[in-house]
Order: structure tokens, then sequence, then C-alpha cells
């Protein structure tokens, strides 16, 4: 029993470390933003979501945050289980702006109402960071 709690207590230390060490790093920081963004549409928390996107938020400098959240909805309600799989990515910082950010990722989106998607697709993404006090905010966002 004490060596069970020991290693719940060395964990939970771990995690805060890591906790504390993305803060702290604006690298590890936007990473974690980017993977929060991917938990937060699998798990269909649109207002999670609409939390990460900037104010000034444009995708494919036409769409803005009202129509993240009507496409956000519109996928939520086709679709019972959203998955997103990132089969590359890659997050870095701006040399120019220390609180700007780049991520770009080829990813599949599928979406399905039982255990088998019912539809998928892969886009290429690119996502521009901003950072606002310790928090990245969804900027820009592309896709082919």
């Amino acid at each position: 029993m004490p060596t069970r709690l020991f290693a719940l207590a060395f964990v939970m230390f771990c995690a805060l470390l890591s906790g504390c060490g993305a803060k702290d790093d604006p690298q590890a920081a936007l990473e974690a933003a980017v993977q929060q963004l991917q938990d937060n549409l699998e798990a269909k928390q649109n207002s999670a979501v609409l939390d990460q996107l900037h104010p000034q938020f444009s995708a494919q400098q036409e769409f803005d945050r009202e129509w993240a959240q009507r496409t956000m909805l519109l996928l939520f309600m086709r679709h019972k289980h959203v998955k997103v799989l990132a089969l590359s990515k890659n997050s870095y910082l701006d040399p120019t702006y220390r609180d700007r950010g780049q991520t770009e990722a080829l990813i599949a989106l599928a979406g399905a109402e039982g255990l088998i998607p019912d539809s998928a697709r892969h886009y290429r993404v690119k996502l521009e960071w901003w950072r606002e006090g310790d928090k990245w905010k969804l900027a820009r966002l592309s896709w082919e």
C-alpha cells in the first residue's frame, strides 16, 4: 500500500511539473493548445473550441467565428462520433513575432453514427496561433 501511495504521489508531482513547464515554454504550450483543440473537437465541445478561437479568427480568409460555430454544430449534429486523426503535424514558433505560432498538419476527419466511420476526408491544414498572455488562440485557419 505505501508503494502505491508513493507511486501515485510521484505521478501527480510529475504531472504538475509538466503542466508548469508548458506555461513557461511557449513551444510546449503551443503543442498543448493544438492537442486541446483536437480533443475538444473529438469530444464535441463546441464552446471549448470557440474559447480557443481568437476574437479575430478567420478561416480561408473569408469565414469568421460565427461560421466556425455553425459548421461545428452541423458536424456534431450529423455525426454521433467525430474523430480527428493527425497523420502528421508540426508546430513551431514564428521567429519574427514571439507571440505567433504555426501548425501544419495532415489530418483525417471522420464522422460516424456507429463504430464504423460513414464519412472521412483528408485535409492539409495550416493553423496560425496568436498568444494572449499565457494562452494560444487560433487566429487563422486554411486547408486544402
